[in-house]
């Protein structure tokens, strides 16, 4: 191992993530020289004296080394690139699993949300990490309970890949809970943390963890979130990267959704609400984009106003003769015989004898106005090849 990357190791050991002076430090005069200054505990460094006396990189590594994990640092093949925007990037990472983290992360998206979920939050979670692991993405979160848990879950339910990223050592699974979710996690994707092995899980670890979150991933989605969430910081931090960020709309009442629907009302968070929908938030511009959604399509979709007029005024039983029809629709004859011709080409009309009356639905359904309309000629150019009446 070189000394860079044994420095980089024992700073994750004695300097929180974050940490802006240390940053600076690395950024000046490199690893070693910055490890240097911190055993020398110099002035504002000094604050790291205890955890300089208590320092052993080796056993670090040993530790990380029963368990299977490897040390992943800037300038390797595998460091997530991503992680370079952050105005703080870790100092290294220890990761477990198989996975090449540059290369799961590269068409990856973060599927965050509360601890305390409903079963709407964990389903849709589960179902739109499931859907966006199908069509090739990797799923990012934080094996916490809840919607984190959910998302890990409903990518391994479809053999996906999927990477949680910890606020303890990467030896020591937490929650204590999701142990062997975590360990699944382990087996084909990957499990990472930016602490030392054996490091205890803190509130501004699990904050500093939720950035690298929202960092590697192309973009964010809260399912379910209330106005406290943890995952909200994580949606500030990809807003704050210019990370594209979706949130899923839960009941108006639920307060267990009330964060989401404040980041969609303030402009911060896009609502989504499939798989193919996260993809085209935070896929490639046209060649992820999706179809806006419709309804069902229906066989009077596309009548122009003749058309329907004619149609919703016939019987459905009776039968209408050309007056008739006149009458309810206001048409001249020869514009209503063209009319009704149109609507029985189109199935939505039948004749008998010179009079007329809606045709029963097929189980088939007859064809669609709109589909069939592309093959029509419009009015007053081209051939007419409307059948005669």
């Amino acid at each position: 191992m070189t000394e860079d990357r044994l420095a980089r190791a024992a700073l994750s050991r004695l300097v929180e993530p974050g940490d802006r002076l240390v940053h600076h430090l690395l950024v000046e005069h490199g690893p070693s020289a910055t490890l240097d200054r911190v055993r020398r505990g110099h002035g504002k460094l000094a604050r790291f004296a205890e955890r300089v006396r208590r320092l052993d990189v080796d056993r670090d590594i040993a530790t990380a080394a029963k368990v299977g994990a490897r040390v992943v640092v800037p300038g390797d093949d595998e460091w997530p690139e991503r992680l370079d925007d952050l105005p703080t990037p870790p100092w290294c990472l220890w990761v477990r699993g198989p996975a090449d983290l540059a290369a799961v992360t590269r068409k990856s998206v973060a599927v965050v949300g509360s601890r305390v979920c409903t079963a709407y939050g964990e389903q849709l979670a589960a179902d739109l990490a499931a859907g966006v692991a199908q069509r090739g993405w990797t799923v990012i979160s934080g094996a916490a309970f809840g919607i984190d848990g959910a998302a890990h879950r409903g990518t391994l339910a479809v053999d996906g890949v999927t990477v949680a990223a910890l606020a303890s050592g990467i030896d020591r699974p937490y929650p204590s809970g999701h142990a062997r979710l975590i360990e699944r996690i382990a087996e084909t994707g990957a499990v990472l943390s930016e602490v030392a092995p054996g490091s205890a899980p803190m509130r501004m670890r699990f904050l500093q963890r939720n950035r690298l979150i929202a960092a590697m991933s192309r973009g964010t989605v809260v399912v379910e979130a209330d106005l406290r969430s943890g995952s909200l910081n994580t949606l500030g931090t990809a807003v704050d990267l210019g990370r594209p960020v979706g949130a899923c709309p839960g009941p108006v009442t639920s307060m267990t959704s009330a964060g989401c629907h404040a980041k969609i009302r303030l402009g911060m968070a896009t609502l989504v609400t499939t798989a193919v929908e996260v993809i085209d938030l935070v896929g490639e511009l046209g060649e992820d984009a999706c179809e806006e959604p419709r309804g069902a399509e229906l066989a009077t979709d596309g009548l122009d106003p003749d058309e329907a007029k004619v149609h919703d005024g016939l019987p459905h039983r009776a039968w209408a003769d050309l007056g008739e029809v006149c009458n309810l629709s206001a048409l001249a004859p020869m514009q209503a015989m063209a009319v009704l011709a149109r609507l029985v080409e189109l199935g939505l009309a039948e004749r008998r004898d010179g009079s007329w009356r809606k045709a029963p639905p097929s189980r088939t359904g007859p064809t669609s106005a709109r589909s069939a309309s592309q093959a029509r000629p419009r009015r007053g150019g081209g051939l007419n090849t409307r059948s005669e009446v």
